[in-house]
């Protein structure tokens, strides 16, 4: 035993044939507001819960994964496999952890969102809902990943991005900044999106052509972007083709429809079918 804050109680489950004891706590854990006591979650070993982490509820940690640090486990979550999970993570709600996954710093896994593979979630990042994030892929600093979002193979989410919605990031593709990719768009390859882009809709994103952002800079000053598969315009809470933004921008104002008339027409003209 290379554990002394908990001990297991007589309870025991059965999850795929391992056999995992509820545990309780044999000292003050302070930094996770436990008493001595206090009635835990499921272990299989005491190798799976180290330093102040803890198990709550009805979470289940079993295999050869390890939580430790700070990091907590809560619901009905799951961890197993090979993962990590440390520093001051939380994996809770019905969460999946798993493969040779890492969770870290204050990252934090919840809803019923699986993280797996070789995966890593790390810094301040989230990843909830129904997302997944799995091969070698790597979500960090503030990003979050959520809805039905997946991101996969090589891809990075990082900064202020969000991967929402049924959108998929996968390959090399890097997600940056505070750009968001949301709806059915797809962004694959070795492809970096950054800065304000937002990819909505069922845009294919796979190289720095199929992708324009613009900057009002005769109003408001926010940032819109053009996507060239499906040739799209995404500004503000406006979805739809040129025709209709500048439709739509004239009824606000003449400027605002001359300008968006200009910027359409240029992409018409100078953009479409440039390779």
């Amino acid at each position: 035993m290379n554990n002394k804050h908990f001990e297991f109680t007589n309870e025991t489950i059965n999850i795929k044939d391992h056999v995992l004891h509820r545990i309780r706590a044999t000292r003050d854990i302070p930094e996770q507001n436990v008493r001595k006591g206090y009635i835990g979650g499921f272990v299989e070993s005491y190798d799976n819960l180290r330093d102040n982490a803890w198990v709550y509820d009805d979470a289940h940690v079993y295999e050869d994964a390890v939580v430790y640090g700070n990091a907590k486990v809560r619901g009905r979550a799951e961890v197993f496999g090979d993962t990590q999970v440390f520093d001051n993570a939380a994996v809770c709600g019905r969460a999946k952890v798993f493969d040779n996954a890492f969770v870290h710093g204050k990252a934090l896994v919840c809803g019923d969102a699986q993280v797996h593979g070789d995966a890593q979630v790390y810094e301040r990042a989230r990843v909830f809902h129904c997302a997944s994030v799995y091969g070698n892929a790597i979500v960090h600093w503030h990003a979050a990943v959520f809805e039905s979002a997946e991101v996969s193979e090589k891809a990075q989410v990082h900064g202020d991005a969000q991967v929402y919605g049924y959108a998929k990031v996968s390959g090399n593709a890097v997600v940056c900044g505070s750009a968001e990719v949301c709806e059915d768009a797809k962004v694959c390859g070795h492809i970096l999106v950054y800065g304000d882009a937002r990819i909505s809709g069922d845009a294919v994103v796979t190289s720095d052509r199929d992708y324009i952002v613009f900057k009002n800079f005769w109003s408001s000053g926010r940032y819109f972007t053009w996507t060239r598969s499906n040739n799209m315009w995404h500004v503000g809470c406006f979805y739809g083709t040129g025709k209709e933004l500048i439709k739509k921008a004239y009824k606000d104002s003449e400027e605002s429809g001359r300008q968006y008339e200009n910027i359409v027409n240029y992409v018409n003209t100078c953009v479409i079918g440039v390779k």
